[in-house]
């Protein structure tokens, strides 16, 4: 094999392996079917939830999944696959399942890791209904702040009373 060919493969495997360590979730589906305005409005939609799409060869992410300890993800790598990586767990995970079900067969969700750790296909769509950080930091904040605003209610009520 010709020592280019060999350099810009090795180069590929590091940069998904680059990719993949500084995102949270790495999502693979098969884009068969689609149209290129359909690619673009994909791609538009990730980027506005802060996640990409590549596409490499199957075998180039095998050889990164294999130095990344994702020995689980080579089940899904069997044909026209794209790469979805994000920085938040379930984004590129909602934006995929959304566009899934608005293109039907054309976009088939495979599996994915989600920090370190490999789901299925009903395991993304699973994490793509979860809500997102900034949700689930509410969900928190509001739950924290229940106890003292009752409180505060029953000594108001109290005050009222007299």
């Amino acid at each position: 094999m010709n020592k280019d060919v060999l350099l810009a493969k090795q180069e590929t495997v590091s940069e998904i392996v680059s990719k993949a360590k500084e995102s949270s979730a790495l999502v693979v589906a098969e884009y068969r079917g689609l149209t290129v305005e359909q690619l673009q409005e994909l791609r538009r939609a990730l980027r506005a939830e802060g996640a990409s799409m590549n596409v490499y060869k199957n075998s180039l992410v095998e050889r990164a999944s294999d130095e990344l300890g994702y020995a689980d993800l080579k089940q899904v790598l069997s044909g026209p696959n794209a790469i979805f990586f994000s920085k938040e767990v379930n984004s590129a995970a909602k934006v995929l399942a959304k566009y899934a079900k608005r293109y039907g067969d054309n976009l088939n969700i495979k599996g994915g890791v989600f920090e370190g750790k490999f789901a299925d296909a009903n395991g993304v769509k699973e994490i793509a209904k979860l809500p997102g950080r900034d949700g689930l930091l509410a969900m928190l904040l509001s739950c924290l702040q229940a106890p003292v605003r009752q409180f505060a209610c029953a000594v108001k009520a109290v005050a009222d009373a007299k």
